[in-house]
């Protein structure tokens, strides 16, 4: 989200590309900072803990390395990925923490060394820097203990990696300083973010343990900072703390940004196992021991809890912040979960009478129990709904407002869980698969396509070196690397069945020229099997983009029918203008705010793209995480983030008829006609989807400049907008049409502007920024919604052309909210 790079999340401080202010925000996040102002400002062992009771049952494990770890083949593959339009051509993408000095021995102090290892190479620094593609780098440990003394300062565009057969270990010093033993956004002089931290993309931190251990227990140290955007992600962490009472260690702390993914975290004591507040976030598969808190909530519009083991902690949730009163936790939605040996699993704010009225939103399905007296505690340590000393479930349980499809209805109760589809299941829970790091295949079964005859310099066209390259990875069972670069492609590329491919602290495939140019004849850039194909592929960690006008381009095409495991897309992204070599710059494509379009014509030097992904007919069996389809909105070379123009016509179009497709931590943004559109589709997960409206609209508005296909099921505004007030042909957020059983755990539909103006977002303005963001028609049965949050819209949800929900029944702590949201038969 780039907007809301807009907000000043910080103490009272602003940051260089802010554009809006949010008051609601500003308060409820400043009051948390104040509250935890000592983590901070951290600057060495303290002596002012509280004394807090808590239970130790659960020991703390000794963690060492072995010497005898198996090999990762990252470390020893041919590293010769570039920075195609970086003009230091001996600039250096992957950084071994040991050939800048590291020792990792357990012993020297190596916190120089590793930042070295970040730096070098005239980098993205926090403070200086506000974004750039152009330094893109892997900042990589072996296996070893590196002993720190004050934070690792985090630069943009990172991937931190350790070994994963034998995941290293950051080891602060008793006299360790700093606000995280990783600082993934470091606050600059007068208290503000060193990024604004809803602009901080592509970055990961993998593989790692934080020991926090030699840090006196009264000391208010961090494991990680981590304020971000999208295409982001933790991944494979492990935070020790002192469980001691009054220890004040806190593992994760996250303040701001527009998230974002996380999975495989584990936590051993601590004040508070993870600290957090952000616009949005998905999280999943973590494991909580022994901490006072496992999970606090600062702040959030809607978050996605899932496959969460919570043991031995005095409260499992607790989203109380800013009181019954004045809520500043918008939603949660937990799930496929476990909270035991805890006298209370969830402390919420929301009651009949709290304000905002539907802040506090909380949905609770298939959660175990075991030795929670209090499942979920209200105001005042009221019951909401009892627990036990012995083993229950919460089948599903919920408050907020309820549609179903008419409401609202204030609830606060069991609820029938969604009646979820086998086909999504695994032992009845949803499906979850963690991206493949490949750590037992060795080096010699990698593919490199610089040494198979790619350039990846942006210039060279690579369409046949990367097809000759995917054909072999199929063929050979290898897996395809995509070094580091910006591979050309003048021609669609297959991704046979049986191909993996894996990036390179994200290379870029982008498409270009003629081929690609005619909205009227569309073409895949990378087609993923035929149609009516059967197989599975294994995609990760790359980005599809485009280079100039390329008005046919359709970035992914997925066409694989699949059966048992499913195909996996991980950390895939599309990134649609406003980077290095893409021609779709601030110099090409700047805002018109000032010019009516119509009836001055579109720029179609920035027409750039027909649609960022197609799940066709065909296809069937595919597994999706942290995936960003985003069309630009700045220039992000650009020094202050300058806004652009470019005009893509579809986000997600899914018309898969067999479906059995999980969507965990997607967001689509900035497409013209929709974000997501499912069509003729069954069996859908969605855990937390995210999209924004384009901001350029309705100057042109979605009529322009991609005429509605009727072959694809394209909204037809000039007919449904008929007789509606206000912007609505404005770009759908989330479309459905003749569907069945589409399970959405968390939704946040967004728009912001009119035409570059945040003035029709603002609290009190009557969400008119456009009249529809939600759309249903034809033939639907069991839809499901948990925590829908909409900003911008002033119809909610429309049926048929029927609005089913307005904004002003439901408002939140800046978005508006609905909980629950059915359509059970046939309508």
């Amino acid at each position: 989200m780039r907007f809301l790079g807009a907000l000043p999340f910080l103490l009272g401080a602003t940051v260089a590309d802010f554009h809006v202010n949010i008051p609601e925000i500003i308060e409820a996040v400043d009051h948390a900072l104040n509250e935890f102002e000592h983590w901070q400002h951290y600057h060495g062992p303290t002596g002012t803990a509280t004394t807090v009771l808590h239970s130790t049952a659960t020991a703390k494990p000794t963690v060492t390395a072995s010497p005898n770890c198996a090999p990762y083949w990252l470390e020893n593959i041919k590293h010769q990925g570039i920075s195609a339009f970086n003009l230091d051509k001996t600039y250096q993408v992957f950084r071994n923490v040991k050939d800048f000095g590291a020792k990792g021995d357990g012993v020297t102090d190596d916190t120089a060394a590793i930042q070295r290892a970040m730096t070098t190479g005239n980098r993205c620094a926090p403070g200086v820097c506000e974004s750039s593609t152009l330094t893109p780098a892997i900042v990589y440990f072996p296996a070893g203990t590196y002993v720190i003394s004050s934070s690792i300062i985090d630069y943009y565009f990172t991937q931190i990696i350790g070994n994963p057969n034998c995941p290293p270990t950051l080891k602060a010093t008793p006299g360790f300083t700093g606000f995280g033993l990783i600082d993934g956004d470091q606050y600059q002089a007068g208290g503000v973010l060193g990024f604004g931290a809803t602009n901080i993309f592509y970055r990961q931190v993998r593989n790692l343990i934080f020991d926090m251990t030699a840090i006196p227990s009264s000391s208010a140290a961090t494991g990680i900072h981590w304020p971000t955007a999208q295409a982001t992600s933790l991944q494979n962490l492990v935070f020790l703390m002192s469980d001691a009472p009054g220890t004040q260690h806190q593992g994760l702390f996250i303040e701001s940004g527009s998230a974002g993914f996380m999975t495989d975290l584990v936590f051993y004591g601590g004040l508070v196992a993870a600290n957090v507040g952000n616009q949005q976030y998905t999280m999943r598969n973590f494991t909580i021991y022994n901490a006072v808190t496992g999970v606090n909530m600062l702040f959030d519009w809607g978050w996605t809890f899932k496959s969460f083991n919570i043991q031995n902690c005095s409260i499992g949730l607790d989203m109380t912040s800013g009181g019954p009163t004045a809520q500043s936790v918008g939603s949660i939605t937990f799930f496929d979960s476990s909270i035991s040996n805890t006298p209370v699993g969830f402390n919420i704010a929301h009651n009949n009478v709290s304000l905002p009225p539907t802040a506090g939103s909380v949905i609770l399905e298939n959660v175990a129990l075991n030795k929670v007296p209090v499942a979920v505690q209200g105001p005042g340590g009221m019951v909401a709904l009892a627990g036990s000393t012995g083993s229950s479930v919460i089948a599903a349980w919920g408050d907020g407002h309820e549609y179903d499809p008419t409401g609202p209805t204030n609830f606060e109760s069991p609820i029938q869980p969604a009646q979820r589809p086998g086909s999504l299941l695994v032992g009845g829970a949803y499906y979850q698969r963690s991206k493949p790091q490949y750590s037992s295949t060795p080096v010699s079964q990698f593919l490199s396509a610089r040494s198979n005859g790619a350039t990846g310099n942006g210039v060279s066209d690579d369409t046949l070196a990367l097809q000759a390259l995917f054909l072999r990875s199929s063929l050979t069972g290898q897996v395809a690397f995509l070094d580091a670069g910006t591979y050309r492609v003048t021609r669609t590329v297959l991704i046979p069945p049986g191909a993996k491919i894996v990036g390179e602290t994200y290379p870029i495939i982008v498409a270009s020229g003629a081929f690609f140019s005619n909205m009227n004849n569309p073409q895949a850039v990378l087609q993923v099997g035929l149609g009516e194909q059967f197989g599975h592929v294994e995609l990760s960690d790359f980005v599809v983009g485009t280079q100039g006008p390329t008005a046919g381009a359709i970035l992914i095409e997925y066409n694989l029918r699949g059966a048992g495991t499913p195909s996996g897309i991980w950390d895939v992204h599309t990134r649609i203008g406003g980077f290095a070599g893409s021609n779709l710059q601030l110099a090409q494509c700047p805002t018109t705010p000032t010019v009516p379009t119509p009836p001055a014509p579109v720029n179609t030097n920035c027409i750039a793209a027909f649609m960022s992904m197609h799940i066709t007919q065909s296809a069937s069996n595919l597994y999706m995480e942290n995936n960003w389809f985003w069309t630009a909105d700045h220039d992000i070379e650009d020094p202050n983030d300058t806004q652009i123009t470019i005009y893509t016509g579809r986000g997600l179009y899914v018309e898969s008829a067999a479906g059995t497709i999980w969507l965990w931590g997607t967001a689509v943004e900035h497409h013209s006609l929709y974000q997501y559109q499912f069509a003729n589709t069954q069996n859908i997960f969605m855990g937390q989807i995210q999209t924004e409206t384009a901001y350029y609209q309705p100057n042109p508005n979605a009529t322009e400049p991609f005429p509605p296909i009727a072959a694809l099921n394209d909204p037809n505004f000039k007919v449904s907008c008929a007789g509606v007030a206000g912007n609505c042909a404005d770009g759908w957020g989330l479309r459905i049409l003749n569907s069945q059983s589409l399970m959405v755990y968390g939704a946040g539909l967004y728009s912001f502007f009119n035409n570059y103006s945040t003035t029709c977002s603002n609290a009190g303005n009557g969400e008119a920024c456009q009249s529809r963001i939600f759309d249903i028609e034809g033939n639907v049965r069991n839809i499901n919604v948990y925590n829908l949050n909409t900003i911008g819209a002033t119809s909610m949800i429309n049926q048929n052309g029927v609005s089913l929900a307005s904004y002003a029944d439901n408002i939140n702590v800046f978005p508006d909210t609905i909980a629950l949201f059915r359509t059970t038969g046939t309508t």
